[in-house]
């Protein structure tokens, strides 16, 4: 526990990755942290009903790994010892992007991990069971965030227990991590304070998962494969290993396109795609549960940094600021790496007068900038396809022709597609890209033609 105690208790909206890790954040510096959820937690590793996407293939990227072993030291051993499949990075999955099936294999120097969202949740979770001020309360359902009399400052939270009673709970500092943020918007509102501005992207797009058990005889080249669309198609998988020997497969289809949730039209799903590898994987490997179907309809980020006025005692992460295209596996990364910016933020500050004097307004630029490379990541590819929704970038074409001419310099030059992974991983930002040679070099390719 921190020497410098910043207040009684805080509150965290939520028991989601953004909601766990938040908690880990704030708990050196409240006597109290009091997570409040709406689902019953499983005592073991297994979906719950507020995250319907659980069942589909998620991942981890290495920098949300490295953030979450940063709040949990030794976070990556116990996911091995929970069954987690490691993967090496660049080596262990099959990437088939169009033009390269497969992109050159390369060992690029680190291992992920392959897991259900459940494993890596539960397995937070438990971790923070050990901080003995953190309490999670289950079957509760936030109401209402409380302000004082002029609105200036959030004190508390509303909510309803299992039992139906309706409590008010104070606090020096609420964190907002689940779903949409509402409750923050409706406090806004409330108070006469302007909503943030949100960008968002309609893309559409929806899932189709099946468990397989991995057959005695498996591929011995790869351990997962990445299928990549050929636009105009909007058809892609991925397959990967889960713990408990098993495979998991999630298609995506776009804009109507949607893999089906039944048994011939999700093989047949499998076998339009552009290579028969996945087809041969699984065609005869024996499913395991139902066909599962998910919908996700835009991605959307809220630009809370540039809110002029904000309630003091109040912040938010995860979700609830940016909600991202969830094919591009960055959401927990993200909400990891946001916990630990405010984990440094309350530390550097416990020793201030005031610490919570303008904290949001010092916090909400820190997730901004974590944002950025991850969402642009996600804007040229959801873009190439001609139905999506939203404002598209004003140097859209340019930066297709960058990104193309980038994917073949990677598939050349290892040392390019380390420096691709490691941005792809959120272990280096997007403006390395930036680099005068590496720039040089993409130019050369681009007059390639």
């Amino acid at each position: 526990m921190a020497t410098t105690t910043i207040g009684k208790r805080a509150i965290v909206i939520g028991a989601g990755m953004g909601g766990l890790t938040a908690a880990r954040a704030v708990a050196p510096h409240f006597e109290q942290v009091v997570v409040i959820e709406r689902d019953a937690l499983p005592s073991e590793p297994s979906t719950r009903p507020g995250t319907p996407q659980a069942k589909h293939v998620h991942a981890l990227l290495a920098g949300g790994q490295h953030a979450l072993g940063e709040l949990f030291p030794g976070f990556e051993r116990e996911l091995q010892n929970a069954g987690a499949v490691p993967l090496r990075v660049g080596f262990d999955i099959r990437m088939e992007r169009p033009g390269y099936d497969p992109f050159p294999k390369r060992d690029l120097g680190w291992d992920s991990y392959a897991l259900s969202r459940a494993l890596v949740e539960f397995v937070v979770r438990t971790r923070l069971s050990s901080h003995i001020n953190v309490e999670i309360r289950e079957r509760c359902r936030a109401e209402e965030l409380i302000a004082d009399a002029n609105g200036h400052t959030a004190i508390g939270l509303q909510y309803v227990d299992a039992v139906g009673a309706r409590i008010d709970l104070a606090a020096e500092l609420v964190v907002e991590a689940s779903g949409r943020g509402d409750l923050t918007l409706r406090l806004l509102e409330s108070i006469g304070l302007p909503r943030p501005h949100a960008t968002t992207i309609g893309v559409d797009i929806a899932y189709a998962t099946a468990i397989f058990e991995i057959p005695d005889d498996p591929p011995g080249d790869w351990k997962g494969v990445f299928h990549f669309p050929l636009p105009p198609s909007s058809r892609g998988a991925l397959l990967l290993p889960l713990e408990g020997r098993r495979w998991i497969l999630t298609l995506a289809g776009r804009h109507g396109d949607n893999p089906s949730g039944d048994e011939a039209g999700f093989m047949e799903f499998v076998q339009s795609l552009r290579t028969p590898t996945i087809y041969d994987a699984i065609r005869s490997a024996k499913r395991l549960g139902d066909i599962v179907r998910y919908r996700f309809p835009e991605s959307s980020h809220r630009h809370y940094e540039g809110l002029d006025a904000f309630p003091r005692g109040l912040t938010l992460l995860g979700d609830a600021v940016c909600r991202f295209n969830p094919v591009w596996g960055q959401g927990m990364s993200v909400a990891a790496q946001e916990a630990c910016a405010l984990s440094r933020l309350l530390a550097k500050r416990a020793g201030e007068r005031d610490p919570l004097d303008g904290f949001a307004h010092a916090f909400f630029p820190e997730t901004a900038a974590l944002i950025v490379t991850p969402w642009a990541q996600a804007v040229i590819p959801d873009f190439i396809h001609p139905e999506t929704r939203g404002e598209r970038p004003p140097d859209f074409e340019r930066s297709l022709e960058i990104g193309l001419a980038m994917t073949k310099l990677a598939a050349r030059d290892p040392a390019v597609h380390k420096l691709t992974a490691q941005v792809g991983a959120l272990l280096k930002p997007r403006s390395v890209y930036s680099d005068p040679e590496i720039m040089r070099r993409v130019m050369e390719v681009m007059q390639e033609g």
